[in-house]
């Protein structure tokens, strides 16, 4: 054997060697895990759909797992605190996030410097959830169709209004890729919320605004405000009366809030996929279904491998938006 035979050898018994002994560790780990309770990091304040959600999954998933799961509120600054939390957290599967549409998909086009990378610093373990999100008009609105919506626009370009909840909220990208996509001139009116936004709809200050299912409820229920289509690529089964805006005729527009959960990257494989398996089991809980769904939540679930190749798609779609619009945030 000569001497570069020698060392090569060498090298290939301490690759061996280093991945016998990670193989081993992940499999200890797996088998391990959890011998302590989880944090489920939400990145917005109690009440709102991904903290609803995120507690609803914590209460089945501890006892699957045999271990409490604590659901802890992180928000501010558009959910990079929360990310950058995760992002930075040991990835022992002990720290896991509820991801949404907003903090790991849109923001990766709205900040040219994150303190993480929004691909690379997650493991992605599922999509949980889908939310619709609609297209809103005053009940007085000459306007009773999308169709006749956008013709209005054309009518009176730069008179319309549309609300939305916040600059670089994804119900203003949402309206900016309708005003690019039904090729209108139409101006945006950013308000601090969906709430306010779809009050000067009511009041008729603003024409119209797009806002998920969940906010919107409790007007489109009382009258206050009528539904034109909703954004999501097919009619949802919450929703499945009204048309999509896509079938409306904007073709190929689609645009929907999404949750899901995703751990720090690193985490070893086998305990993404025993989070995986239990996170499964508790979507397909039929009080759990049953809950989201009565908030006009779509039930989804996911694999790993799916969840991040939506949540690319997801980033370049936002992004392409963003840059198209010219949007900034201070």
């Amino acid at each position: 054997m000569t001497i570069k035979q020698a060392v090569n050898r060498r090298v290939l018994m301490r690759v061996l060697a280093a991945v016998s002994l990670a193989t081993a560790t992940w499999a200890a780990q797996a088998q391990a895990f959890p011998n302590k309770p989880l944090r489920f990091v939400v990145p917005y304040p109690p009440g709102g759909a991904s903290d609803v959600t995120a507690r609803l999954i914590a209460d089945k998933l501890g006892p699957l797992i045999g271990q409490s799961v604590i659901v802890e509120n992180r928000p501010g600054a558009n959910g990079i605190i929360a990310l950058e939390a995760v992002a930075k957290a040991p990835p022992d599967g002990y720290t896991i996030l509820m991801g949404n549409v907003g903090p790991n998909a849109i923001n990766a086009g709205l900040y040219p410097k994150l303190p993480f990378d929004p691909i690379k610093s997650f493991a992605p373990i599922t999509l949980t959830s889908t939310v619709p999100i609609v297209l809103l008009v005053n009940p007085a609105s000459p306007a009773t169709t999308t169709q006749q919506l956008i013709a209005l626009a054309k009518a009176n370009p730069g008179s319309v209004k549309f609300a939305s909840g916040g600059p670089g909220s994804a119900t203003h990208l949402t309206g900016e890729m309708f005003k690019d996509m039904a090729g209108i001139n139409i101006v945006h009116v950013p308000y601090k919320g969906d709430v306010p936004a779809m009050t000067d709809v009511i009041g008729g200050h603003v024409t119209f605004t797009f806002a998920t299912s969940i906010a919107a409820a409790p007007h489109i229920a009382s009258g206050r405000l009528r539904v034109l289509a909703t954004a999501s690529k097919a009619r949802p089964k919450s929703l499945a009366q009204y048309p999509t805006v896509a079938e409306a005729g904007v073709k190929d527009f689609e645009s929907t809030s999404w949750g899901g959960v995703l751990a720090p990257a690193g985490t070893p494989a086998p305990v993404i996929a025993m989070l995986h398996d239990r996170l499964g089991k508790v979507l397909a809980i039929p009080e759990v279904r049953e809950k989201l769904e009565k908030m006009g939540v779509e039930v989804v679930g996911s694999t790993p491998e799916e969840f991040a190749a939506y949540l690319q798609a997801e980033i370049g779609k936002w992004s392409a938006v963003i840059k198209a619009a010219g949007v900034t945030v201070e």
